[in-house]
């Protein structure tokens, strides 16, 4: 699995555990629709930690917490 991949993976899991669309958490933190769709429909593979803080306050986690989840324990080795 790739980092994108299981960040995409990671937000989805989050919303569904909260029962939130991801629409909502667009709403809660700030961030576009636009910018949160094309990063879970796979039309973007990579967001900025900015971003990523955004959703996490939005959704009240730490960064941390939001990396301490099974999504993140087998990644692969991006060389490109």
């Amino acid at each position: 699995m790739t980092v994108g991949i299981a960040v995409k993976e990671r937000i989805l899991h989050l919303c569904e555990e909260r029962a939130i669309s991801v629409n909502m958490l667009c709403t809660m933190s700030g961030v576009t629709q636009s910018t949160v769709n094309n990063l879970v429909n796979g039309r973007n593979n990579s967001i900025t930690v900015a971003t990523l803080k955004k959703l996490c306050d939005g959704l009240e986690i730490t960064l941390s917490e939001f990396f301490s989840a099974s999504e993140f324990d087998t990644l692969e080795q991006e060389i490109q």
